[in-house]
């Protein structure tokens, strides 16, 4: 069973704060944040099952067959060139298989805390 969604909320004042201030109800912007906050998730997942598999950077990318540069390059949280491809071969590579769902797009602001 799927584990429901959580809502995104700031985790402080200052966060809602700057939130509202540099995003605010810019469609544009909205949707540049969301895709930096994917960018993001994508990231921190693959260098965490790293993490917990015991496997250095260098290690991982023997084991998916690319460099250790690509592995790099996936767990930091600019980068914005993630391709389903590599992501299961990195999941095979630490017995796990990738899993997408289809979720609807969040419409509604952040609300003030």
């Amino acid at each position: 069973m799927a584990k429901p969604l959580k809502k995104r909320t700031p985790q402080s004042a200052a966060l809602q704060y700057t939130y509202d201030r540099y995003i605010g109800k810019d469609s544009e912007r909205i949707q540049q944040y969301e895709e930096e906050v994917v960018n993001a998730e994508i990231a921190r997942k693959v260098y965490d099952l790293r993490i917990k598999a015991g496997l250095s950077q260098r290690e991982l990318a023997k084991r998916v067959g690319t460099s250790a540069s690509a592995i790099c390059r996936l767990e930091d949280a600019d980068y914005d060139g993630h391709s389903l491809y590599l992501l299961k071969r990195i999941a095979q590579a630490l017995d796990r298989r990738v899993e997408i769902r289809f979720v609807p797009i969040r419409r509604k602001q952040l609300q003030p805390a």
